[in-house]
């Protein structure tokens, strides 16, 4: 039995998929995507039978995997996004190793680095930021009690929130009550990388009336941290990598 490709199909905009994920794609003789996240225009032309797996459960999702597979059919579950995080991949492979059937991950482009590319800038300044803590509230799925928001927050560094939009009011109180202050730059960025994407700016004092008055309630990343000034001033700090006065292997 030959193997099932998972492949991140990026933020939204179809040209960020990689080339290895589009090849896979135009070959598929089945592909199972997130039909509620990824952009359908990446389904256009394709030779393959497609399943939306928005309706369909783990079991259902995993039936079909093996089925085509058997019949000897090039599999491709589609998901939005890069793999490697808030992607539901392991629990697929975890059956599919249990049943002898081999996977390979191809990545994608997540939407936070869209979300940052769309900012023009770094989420890691010189002397401001050199840490990036990708994390979520607590909601449906538990986080461990070690992870919660308000611990994380009292590192005061770059912070980017996944799947919590919905949930504003208890994010921003947690991250004050963590240790960040109220007026730490708080970025809303709704589809990344889409054509109706959308830029929500403020602190994390007025970021929550904000996104409710623009009526986004999902579907957008919550960027926090004082990294996120670089994109609206001139903050002066720089990498020591370009500098005159700094010398490595290739510089002397």
């Amino acid at each position: 039995m030959s193997k099932v490709y998972f492949v991140g199909a990026g933020p939204g905009d179809p040209d960020l998929i990689t080339l290895k994920g589009r090849q896979l794609l135009d070959k598929a003789d089945v592909v199972i995507y997130a039909g509620s996240l990824v952009n359908p225009s990446l389904l256009d032309g394709l030779r393959a039978r497609i399943y939306d797996s928005a309706r369909m459960t783990l079991d259902e999702i995993v039936d079909v995997i093996r089925k085509a597979l058997e019949q000897g059919k090039l599999v491709v579950r589609l998901h939005t996004g890069d793999t490697a995080f808030y992607s539901a991949i392991s629990e697929q492979i975890e059956k599919l190793k249990k049943m002898g059937i081999d996977s390979e991950v191809i990545p994608g482009v997540s939407s936070a680095s869209a979300a940052a590319a769309t900012l023009k800038q770094e989420l890691t300044i010189p002397e401001i930021s050199q840490t990036v803590i990708f994390t979520r509230l607590e909601g449906k799925t538990p986080v461990p009690e070690k992870e919660r928001l308000k611990d994380l927050a009292s590192h005061e560094t770059t912070m980017v929130i996944f799947l919590s939009t919905s949930m504003i009011d208890r994010v921003k109180d947690e991250l004050i009550s963590g240790g960040y202050p109220e007026e730490t730059p708080v970025v809303v960025v709704y589809r990344a990388s889409w054509p109706d994407e959308r830029i929500i700016r403020g602190t994390l004092k007025d970021i929550a009336d904000k996104v409710k008055t623009a009526g986004i309630r999902k579907t957008a990343l919550i960027m926090v941290g004082e990294a996120l000034q670089a994109s609206e001033i001139f903050t002066g700090k720089q990498s020591r990598l370009y500098s005159r006065s700094f010398s490595h292997e290739y510089r002397k």
